[in-house]
């Protein structure tokens, strides 16, 4: 699958969580349902995957995790917060430029309407 048709499978799940339980709950929560969405597809997925930084040379072990990779092509970063901060969309895209992936989603199941928290991110894609 492409990035882009992972990323409405990772989009049609995240509606159905919010839909489901709205806003105003703690990040782990969403993350653990989207998980458990994810994980009934045939899809390759991983939750908290931790990755080291090698800089010069230095090896930073536990540099930095994501909260969730599928397919090791699209990172999602779950919040709850009241809206997408540059910081935010600046770590995605370091992440997605420390693994080399292409495209990273910032889900805010914050938002009162899912789509409105949805926040796209790529890396030369």
């Amino acid at each position: 699958m492409t990035e882009n048709e992972l990323s409405k499978v990772v989009f049609d799940a995240g509606l159905k969580i919010h839909k489901k339980l709205g806003a105003g709950l703690f990040e782990h929560v969403y993350e653990e349902c989207l998980f458990y969405e994810l994980s009934k597809t045939s899809l390759v997925i991983e939750r908290q995957k931790i990755f080291p930084i090698i800089y010069e040379d230095l090896k930073i072990e536990n540099a930095f995790r994501l909260d969730i990779i599928v397919q090791n092509k699209l990172i999602i970063e779950i919040k709850a917060v009241e809206y997408i901060n540059s910081t935010h969309k600046a770590r995605l895209l370091t992440y997605l430029k420390m693994t080399n992936c292409k495209l990273g989603l910032l889900l805010n199941f914050q938002s009162d309407i899912f789509k409105n928290g949805v926040t796209r991110i790529v890396n030369h894609l």
